[in-house]
């Protein structure tokens, strides 16, 4: 089996004769023997002629794609019109895929450049963010004077979600903060015959410090993640585009039950967290010789209004950031399941550092103030 093909040039026109069995196993003429007959004067246009073709298939595919390719680079129109049906349309489809062109990577530039989009980027990101605070703060002014678009269902849900249902794992921790701030504290007071005042370390640093910080950190990995991943889903799925659709405000119908829930809760979960670490510290110091009334007599001696109002105050600011984050990180995420996840790990980091750089703020204010 040979496969043949023919040049024939008449005025302009040069004309491919195909001929014989065009297939992998046949022996087949070599598509640049096509170059010369289109190189010659005059010709403006290429024909086919199939009428000697006895069969074909992916080899008379790829002969003609190249004489084709040949024209294209020449100028020189091509009739298609007597090829094989099969041909044809084949070739229509290799045509319609574009070809595939490598991106180029645009130039890292200097270190100038490189600091003007570092700039520009988190100057997007300051902007968005305080669009979002914006619009919450506007939306936390309308539930004061009762005019805020959401359901009160939804602001039960969420209590009980971010309060009654934190309550075991906010037992847990506290509990063991109470103990070991106990433990650590007595192996030093021991040393000076000091061991009541393990009540008074335990009971100030968990008003002052470690109550709000421990449930703010806690709320943060569960609740601020919980926040971020509902909302992202909502914002994945188009919910809140539907929202949007209906006239609904999405700050207002679904982020701010989710704060006033949370900042509501926190006080009251850093109160109960307050609780137990004292009862964790008074577990230690009873086994080490003190007995509970005067534990407790020693612990209430040294607390005040001032460490438990600071305490409060500090949950209350912690839950508004955790809120915040969750919040803002689930309205910003958007593109796939992916996104979601990331969105829900980015509301635990922002959280946590906003609760840490806070609580630094609050160390400081209250040592310029003596409180």
């Amino acid at each position: 089996m040979v496969a043949g093909v023919a040049y024939e040039r008449t005025e302009g026109l040069l004309l491919v004769r195909l001929s014989g069995e065009w297939r992998l196993s046949s022996d087949r003429p070599a598509a640049e023997g096509f170059l010369p007959e289109l190189a010659a004067q005059g010709i403006r246009r290429v024909s086919f002629d199939t009428s000697g073709l006895q069969g074909w298939d992916s080899v008379l595919l790829a002969f003609v794609s190249r004489l084709v390719t040949h024209c294209g680079a020449a100028r020189v129109e091509v009739d298609r019109a007597q090829l094989p049906t099969g041909v044809q349309r084949l070739l229509e489809l290799a045509e319609a895929v574009p070809e595939r062109t490598e991106e180029v990577a645009p130039p890292r530039g200097g270190w100038l450049s490189r600091i003007g989009r570092w700039t520009y980027r988190w100057a997007d990101v300051d902007l968005e963010f305080l669009t979002f605070l914006g619009q919450a703060t506007l939306a936390a002014g309308k539930a004061l004077v009762f005019r805020a678009r959401f359901r009160r269902s939804d602001l039960a849900f969420h209590l009980q979600a971010t309060g009654a249902n934190a309550l075991p794992i906010i037992t847990l921790i506290s509990l063991i903060v109470g103990l070991i701030l106990a433990f650590v504290g007595a192996l030093q007071l021991q040393q000076f015959g000091a061991d009541i005042f393990i009540a008074n370390l335990v009971g100030i640093a968990m008003l002052r410090e470690m109550g709000a910080l421990m449930t703010g950190i806690i709320m943060a990995g569960r609740t601020g993640a919980a926040f971020a991943s509902e909302l992202g889903t909502m914002k994945v799925t188009e919910e809140i585009d539907a929202l949007v659709t209906f006239g609904i405000p999405p700050i207002e119908f679904l982020v701010l039950p989710r704060m006033i829930a949370l900042c509501l809760m926190m006080p009251l979960l850093c109160t109960y967290a307050n609780l137990l670490g004292i009862l964790g510290g008074s577990i230690v110091g009873t086994l080490m010789g003190l007995s509970s009334e005067l534990y407790w007599q020693q612990t209430l001696s040294a607390l005040s209004l001032a460490d438990l109002g600071v305490g409060l105050f500090k949950s209350a600011v912690y839950g508004i950031l955790v809120a915040v984050s969750g919040c803002l990180r689930g309205m910003q995420a958007s593109g796939s399941a992916s996104a979601v996840g990331a969105a829900a790990t980015s509301a635990v980091v922002t959280a946590i550092v906003a609760i840490i750089v806070a609580d630094g703020l609050f160390a400081v204010v209250c040592n310029a103030l003596g409180i």
